[in-house]
Formats: C-alpha cells, structure tokens, sequence
C-alpha cells in the first residue's frame, strides 16, 4: 500500500503558502559555568541551517516526489539569501519577487546540549509586515494554482495570514476544483472555512473549537465545533503517542494508533504530516490509506533529531 502511495504523489505539483523560515541549530557541549554570569558556556561543536515552518512542509513534499514551488516572504538579507540557496539546492521553486526588503527573513537559533536544547533565539519582525497583502503577489500565486494539484496552507502565525487572503485563496482553489490542505495556527484567529483537510493537533483543535483550558474536553466534542465553526470536508486530528483521528462531517471516524518506534524530537512534524497528508489525498488515495502513509512518515520523522523529513526508502523501510 505504501509503494503504490509513492508512486501515486511522484511527480504531483505541490503549492506551498505560508509562514518561512531558516531554521538554525547550533550544537556542543558545556561543561563550566561562565564567570560573566550564572549561565553555562557552550563550546561550539557543529552548525546546521535547514528550512523551517512552511519552507520545512515544501522539503517534506519535495522529498516524498513533489514538484513544489513555496510562496511567503523572506528578508533581502544574508539569511535570506542563505535559504533560498539551500531552497535551489533542494529544487523548491521560489519566486524573488517574495524577497522583501522591508523584513528580516525569520531565523530560529536552537542552542543543544548533549542532545537537549539549552535556549531558543528568535529573530523576526513584526507580523504585518510579514503579510501577503500585495495584490500582485496574490495574483500571482492564484496563477500558480491554476496549474497545481495540491496547495498548503501553513500558517505559523507570524504574519502571512489574514482572514482577507485566506478566503480568497480558498475560494480561488475551489473555483478551480483544486485540493486545499491547511495547517491552522489557534493564536492566528482567523475566520476560513471549506477546505478538504485541516491537520491540528490535540491541543490546537481544542484552541481552534474554542475548548482549550486546563479542563479535557471529549474529542467528540472537539471535533463537532470545529466542523460548525470551519466546515473542513476532513478533519485529522494528530494525537501523539495516541495515534490520528479522522473526523467527517464533525463525526469522529477513526482513530489509528501511532507508528513511531521511537521518539527523539517531535519538531516539524506537522509539515510531514500535512504534506504526505494532503499528497496522497490529492493522489485520490482513500482517506485511511492518505492517513496510514502520513503516520507513517511522521512516526520516521519523531525518531530523528532536529527538523527533518522522510524520504520514500525510509518510509517503505519503517513497516518491514
């Protein structure tokens, strides 16, 4: 089943909107104390730059045998420069007109020691700024719709987003009988609804049903006031070591346990489950079958360190 999957997503034309960034570790050991101050001091052992957020859910589909093109904004700056270097290494398109000089392009700096991360350093300017608001920009990725055969939406909630460019992506797409996926961030409040599958996990599809708080609220319920408030024609629910749900109609369908063997770091794994996710569906491969192919990816994902993916051998390699 998972061959035939493969094959299917190979050479499908994937569209990815949304928040970029540059994702950046920085790894070592400490050993002492700093005299400067109480805090440890890290000997710098290693570096590494990998594409994070939306640009992390466009390596994934490209990965799994995508052709993608990804759209959002990035600095006219050294980071930015060094994304899309490594975005052309990768063969993602991207478009230089998404070069702004009026933001710096958002970079992540995770400081880890023997394998826990010791701090996060973010740089980033502030959200609007960040906002595909341009109607050139807008037309333009409606152009590049017209000739694709799945588009995400990842939202990170640093800007990209609003309700306006939403609605006309969304209507846009449907317009042209396209599959739209989206990764909806809680905290973004923005008001969407109608595409073919939405991928939050437990804790976000409570914040997105307007159920969160310390209080655990049935997922029955959870799922119902999603589908009143959104109306997704699927709705799958990431449940960590619980597994995936599928909900239809604001039913609860399924639910398939996890496949991670193991588990080092759960970061990016929601852009491999919203890529393999909206790939196979957009393939025309049945639900349960779109939903084992993307557990299964992300259970490859979770067993790495750092933001990475799941190539086809490793996802075929994992069930045998």
């Amino acid at each position: 089943m998972l061959g035939k999957i493969l094959d299917s997503v190979g050479g499908l034309s994937v569209l990815v909107i949304g928040d970029i960034m540059l994702d950046h570790y920085v790894i070592g050991d400490a050993t002492r104390i700093s005299p400067e101050a109480p805090v440890p001091v890290v000997a710098v052992e290693d570096e590494t730059y990998t594409p994070g957020a939306s640009a992390n859910v466009a390596l994934n589909a490209i990965t799994l045998g995508g052709n993608v093109e990804l759209c959002g904004a990035i600095g006219d700056d050294r980071a930015g420069t060094q994304l899309r270097s490594i975005l052309s290494d990768k063969g993602i398109l991207f478009n230089g007109r998404f070069v702004k000089s009026s933001v710096d392009t958002i970079v992540k700096t995770r400081v880890v020691v023997r394998g826990q991360q010791l701090c996060r350093i973010d740089r980033e300017r502030k959200k609007s700024t960040y906002t595909l608001g341009n109607g050139d920009d807008l037309e333009y990725i409606e152009s590049k719709i017209d000739g694709s055969d799945a588009i995400i939406l990842s939202d990170y909630n640093k800007g990209t987003f609003t309700g306006e460019n939403v609605k006309r992506l969304i209507n846009y797409a449907h317009g042209k009988h396209k599959f739209i996926a989206m990764d909806p961030k809680p905290s973004n409040k923005i008001p969407f609804s109608g595409v073919d599958v939405m991928t939050p996990n437990r804790l976000e599809a409570a914040q997105l049903a307007d159920l969160s708080g310390e209080k655990e609220h049935p997922i029955e319920e959870i799922c119902q006031k999603i589908y009143k408030k959104y109306a997704p024609k699927m709705l799958v629910i990431t449940l960590g070591k619980d597994g995936m749900l599928l909900s239809i109609g604001g039913e609860v369908d399924r639910i398939i346990p996890t496949f991670a063997r193991e588990v080092y770091d759960v970061s990016g794994a929601g852009d491999t489950v919203i890529s393999a996710l909206a790939m196979a569906l957009a393939a025309k491969n049945g639900a349960y079958d779109a939903m084992h192919f993307a557990n299964t990816a992300a259970g490859v994902v979770v067993g790495k360190r750092g933001t990475a993916v799941a190539t086809p051998e490793e996802i075929l390699k994992f069930h045998r």
